[in-house]
């Protein structure tokens, strides 16, 4: 069976963990490292994807600066999103597994099955892709974001977003993922207590262990020349 690392890095800015899944990507392509999932929050963020449209971002410069929140364009599928404290991200970086629309759902139910351990209900949309609830309004609500790029040697990177308790204000500066009234939703929102960072870490790494029949263990950040903030 496959080993996975597992890399909690705390809060990591958004352009130094690209460069680091880079650098790993191209490790585990050379066959001198093994798969690898990432772990971390970003500060605030609003990435594009490659179908990006520009008008999908709605603050101008001084309101995007007087909201401390950066834009980057990404080479991963998808239009624009946001990232921010609050918020899991998480990085698989691994040989993709079978086909990129099974990888995708696989990712889906890995983020069904964390939730369901707290008593969301998650569920897909057809056609679409990333995991929605419904709200405290009965209303669909997207609680988890997926966006991916599988590179030339069939490493996977970038991966899925679940809102925790990100202040969700952010979302007002998008039009996420190109799509209009897409409600928002987070984990806050629908539980009375949310869960310990510790223990939701723990659940989605059991998740992710399961659905892709994987060994997990916990890799040292000294050898990738990072350590959690």
């Amino acid at each position: 069976m496959t080993t996975l690392s597992i890399y909690n890095l705390g809060q990591l800015d958004y352009q130094i963990a690209l460069d680091l899944q880079l650098q790993l990507a191209e490790e585990i392509a050379a066959g001198t490292r093994g798969p690898a999932l990432l772990l971390l929050q970003h500060p605030h963020v609003y990435t594009f994807g490659r179908q990006g449209s520009p008008q999908n971002l709605l603050w101008d410069d001084a309101r995007l600066a007087d909201m401390g929140i950066a834009v980057h364009w990404t080479d991963r599928g998808g239009d624009i999103t946001y990232h921010g404290p609050g918020q899991l991200v998480g990085y698989p970086l691994m040989p993709l597994p079978g086909g990129v629309l099974d990888y995708l759902r696989k990712l889906e139910q890995v983020l069904i099955d964390t939730l369901a351990v707290y008593g969301i209900q998650a569920t897909r949309v057809d056609g679409q892709t990333g995991v929605w609830v419904s709200d405290a309004n009965g209303l669909p609500a997207k609680i988890a974001s997926i966006g991916v790029r599988v590179d030339a040697h069939a490493i996977t990177r970038h991966g899925f977003a679940l809102n925790v308790s990100p202040d969700m204000r952010y979302w007002k500066g998008i039009i996420a993922c190109g799509l209009e009234n897409q409600h928002k939703t987070s984990m806050a929102a629908l539980l009375q207590e949310t869960p310990a960072s510790a223990d939701l870490l723990d659940t989605i790494v059991r998740a992710f262990a399961t659905v892709f029949m994987v060994d997990i263990q916990h890799g040292n950040l000294d050898e990738i020349g990072y350590k959690s903030t």
